[in-house]
Formats: structure tokens, sequence, C-alpha cells
């Protein structure tokens, strides 16, 4: 879009007037550099992507444009390296007009190529000779290497982790016997204690034949010690209140 304007097309073609020594020159196409692989520049101010100008003339190339084609030209260009342009030939009176010296190509339009000799004609019947006979049936592979590559090998693997993890879970388990074998003698007496006790404990108050607390019975009143007799739940009122709204419910 910044060349797109005809001023600033003059401009360009000033500057390319000077390097090609000739004023007959014309600015043949434009093209934008991402169109032909160019890479998208930085957001940053005063950087663009380029263009590609194509210009023609009927003038031979001048001797600044022939550097193009010297061999000393393309090893700087293919080392990237900066390439030095003579004095005479920098002709930019633009920063952001200046050309590329290794983007540039030169194309001779006056040395035409051959044109291509021109295809016989035959005869349009093919020449006798040996017919291609196919084959009755394909060749005979052999599937057992494949067999063993995607059955044997990945049964063995899993028969071979199926008894690691059986070694992992059992084999190496410590078990009762080594456990107390390691355990100290105190230890095991003191943990033996323990059991033997609370299993006493759980008979001595499974066969106790005291009669329950009244706190634990139903309906029992901690303050005057009555005990009601048990009604059906659903009939009972959640609040006291209900049955006798003057009562007073509060713990004295």
């Amino acid at each position: 879009e910044k060349v797109l304007p005809s001023s600033v097309q003059d401009e360009i073609k000033q500057d390319l007037q000077k390097l090609w020594s000739t004023n007959a020159l014309e600015i043949v196409n434009i093209t934008n550099a991402l169109d032909r692989g160019g890479r998208v520049p930085l957001p940053l101010a005063g950087h663009f992507e380029g263009v590609y100008v194509k210009v023609g003339s009927e003038r031979y190339f001048s001797k600044c444009l022939q550097r193009v084609l010297t061999v000393e030209h393309q090893k700087q260009c293919k080392a990237e390296a900066k390439v030095k342009v003579p004095g005479g030939c920098s002709f930019c009176n633009i920063p952001s007009n200046c050309i590329t010296w290794c983007k540039t190509a030169l194309f001779d339009l006056t040395k035409k190529e051959p044109a291509p000799p021109a295809p016989t004609v035959g005869s349009g019947i093919l020449e006798a000779g040996e017919g291609f006979d196919p084959p009755e049936s394909p060749p005979s592979r052999d599937f057992f290497p494949d067999y063993i590559v995607t059955v044997i090998v990945p049964l063995i693997l899993t028969i071979v982790l199926c008894l690691l993890l059986v070694y992992i879970m059992f084999g190496r388990r410590e078990g009762v016997a080594k456990r107390n074998a390691r355990t100290n003698n105190i230890q095991l007496y003191h943990h033996h204690t323990i059991h033997g006790n609370a299993e006493e404990l759980r008979s001595m108050a499974a066969n106790r034949s005291a009669s329950p607390p009244l706190s634990t019975l139903p309906m029992f009143n901690s303050r005057t010690g009555e005990r009601a007799s048990p009604l059906q739940s659903d009939s009972i009122p959640l609040i006291m209140a209900q049955q006798d709204p003057y009562s007073d419910t509060l713990p004295r």
C-alpha cells in the first residue's frame, strides 16, 4: 500500500534510472514480499515487509547492476555477509526505497533460448515387442516374523510383568512370622496384653447382671425421677408447649 501511489513509484523509478544509467525505464510489476514467501516483520515503526519491483529497459545493464552476476557477490550473499556496495552504485535518496542487493535478479531477454524440438509424429501403432505377462497369483509371503513381533513378543512381556508384579505383591511381603521375629519380646508381650485386656472388658460388659441405669431408659425425667409409659413416636409432641401452653419447659 505504501508503494501504490504514483509519487512513491516515481521516487523508486528515479533511483533506478540513476543506477541503470538510463531514463528509458519502466516499472513492469510490483509484488508484495509476503506473496513470495517473505516473513512477516516485527510490528516496529518504519519496518515493512518489503516489495519486489520489476523494471525493464531496452538498454543493457549498467556496470553497477552487472556486479550482481559476479562470483564474489554470490559468495557474500550465500554467507549472509554484508554486501559491500561501491560508492558509485549507491543511489538511494530515501532509506525506505533502498534495494536489497542479495534479492536482485537480472534477466536478459535479448538472449532467447532455442525452442525445444517439435515432437515427431509416429504412426500410432506400437512397435512389436515382448508383451507384459501378469503373474497368475501374487508371490507367497512368510507371515511368521510378523506374528512373532505382533503377538509373541507382547505376550512374553505381559507374562514377565505379571510375574514381577506377583513377586512384588506376595514374595516381598514381610509376613507375621518375620515381623514377630524382628520385634522385641517386651513389645510383643505388651501388644498381646492390650488385646487380652480389651477382650476381657468386652466379655465383662456383655455378661453384667446389674440393671441398667435409669438415665438410659426411655421417657425418664431426670428432675422428678418419674418413668412414663412408652408412647408411640407419632403421638409424642415435638415441643411440650404444644400439649400444655402454660407449662414451663425451661430446665431448672
